[in-house]
């Protein structure tokens, strides 16, 4: 396994129970596997449709993603 890094992370408690109960059944080892599995498969999708836009349509996205952030 790579080194890893610890991130805070706000998250509303409906999601946090959420996270308990997948942990307290088995599904997950620990809160932290699975907020990892989570972010792994949702990095896995961006890339997969980023790769599916041609350059012009991922730099309009981009730009407007990053105008909206900004307000």
């Amino acid at each position: 396994m790579c080194p890893m890094k610890i991130v805070t992370i706000n998250i509303p408690d409906q999601y946090l129970e959420c996270l308990e109960s997948m942990v307290n059944i088995g599904f997950f080892p620990s809160r932290s596997e699975a907020v990892r599995e989570a972010l792994k498969q949702f990095l896995i999708t961006e890339v997969e449709l980023n790769k599916s836009l041609d350059g012009d349509t991922f730099a309009i996205l981009k730009r407007k993603q990053m105008k909206s952030m900004s307000r």
